[in-house]
C-alpha cells in the first residue's frame, strides 16, 4: 500500500489523489449530480410553464428548487461536506457568500437613496436659465 497517499472515509476534494480504484466512485458521484441538476432544471421549466402549481406560488417554488440546485451543486460538483477536511471548502464558500450579500444589498441601498442626493429639478432647470 502506498504510504503518500492518506486513507480517506468520506468525500474527496478537487485535487485529492485518487486512488485507481476510487475512479469510478468519483464519476458515479458526478454523474448523480448531472442527473440530480438536469432533474431539476426541467422541474423548473415544466413548473413555469404550466398550470400545475397555484401561479401566485410559483416564485416561491422555483426559489425552492434554486435552493435545492445551489445544494447539489455544492455537494456533488464542489465537494463541500460537512466533514473536517471542508473547513477550508465552507469557510471560503461562507466569505463568497458575505461578499455577494454586501454588493447586492450595498447595490439596492445606493438605488433606493440616489434620489436623496440628487439637485431638484426646479433648481436644475433654474440653471439652465
Amino acid at each position: 500500500m502506498n504510504e503518500s497517499i492518506p486513507e480517506r472515509h468520506g468525500d474527496v476534494a478537487p485535487g485529492d489523489e485518487l486512488r485507481p480504484a476510487d475512479v469510478p466512485a468519483a464519476i458515479r458521484g458526478y454523474l448523480i449530480g448531472l442527473a440530480l441538476a438536469t432533474l431539476l432544471t426541467c422541474v423548473s421549466f415544466y413548473i413555469a410553464r404550466s398550470t400545475i402549481v397555484w401561479q401566485p406560488s410559483i416564485p416561491i417554488a422555483l426559489s425552492v428548487l434554486a435552493l435545492a440546485q445551489m445544494g447539489v451543486h455544492l455537494v456533488f460538483f464542489l465537494h463541500i461536506t460537512s466533514g473536517p477536511d471542508s473547513v477550508n471548502n465552507v469557510m471560503a464558500l461562507a466569505f463568497g457568500l458575505l461578499i455577494v450579500i454586501l454588493l447586492v444589498f450595498g447595490s439596492l441601498w445606493i438605488m433606493l437613496h440616489l434620489n436623496h442626493n440628487l439637485m431638484p429639478m426646479e433648481r436644475l432647470m433654474q440653471m439652465q436659465r
